[in-house]
């Protein structure tokens, strides 16, 4: 089953301008990769981390987030990763999308215009009314959890 694509608002920045957009790579792929927007070769050293500029800002629609992604081939061949991944773009954000980047490899990483550094996902967002009560209602598990059903 697939559903009707949401349209949503894209800015190229200046500094993005000449960057291709954002694409999926395959018919059911879920996210589409972002480009790093810098302007030149910069280094991104073991142990360190860094807001990557992409050039893009969006106006993504009420009632939906986009997050973003570490990309896998990027964290299993050089330990690159989003530090606070997934990272969330809320529907009133208008600024400019940075990929906080984290170097947890043994390497220095180099970064060039136009890599894809992470992935970008759209996705529905419920928001909670709370409900203060007493107790909650009891479940099998209970209160268990941090490795509670084992290794």
């Amino acid at each position: 089953m697939t559903s009707s694509p949401l349209n949503v608002p894209l800015q190229k920045l200046p500094h993005g301008a000449d960057l291709p957009l954002p694409a999926y790579a395959t018919a059911h792929s879920s996210g589409v990769d972002l480009p790093a927007a810098v302007t030149e070769p910069v280094i991104l050293q073991p142990g360190k981390r860094m807001a990557v500029p992409t050039g893009l800002a969006l106006a993504i629609p009420p009632g939906y987030e986009a997050q973003i992604r570490p990309r896998s081939g990027l964290a299993l061949r050089h330990g690159l990763t989003i530090i606070n991944a997934p990272g969330t773009i809320d529907a009133d954000y208008r600024g400019e999308i940075k990929v906080l980047l984290a170097n947890l490899g043994d390497e220095p990483f180099t970064i060039n215009r136009g890599d894809r550094i992470a992935q970008l996902i759209i996705a529905p967002v419920v928001q909670a009314h709370w409900q203060v009560v007493v107790d909650l209602p009891e479940t099998d598990r209970g209160t268990g959890g941090f490795g509670h059903t084992g290794i």
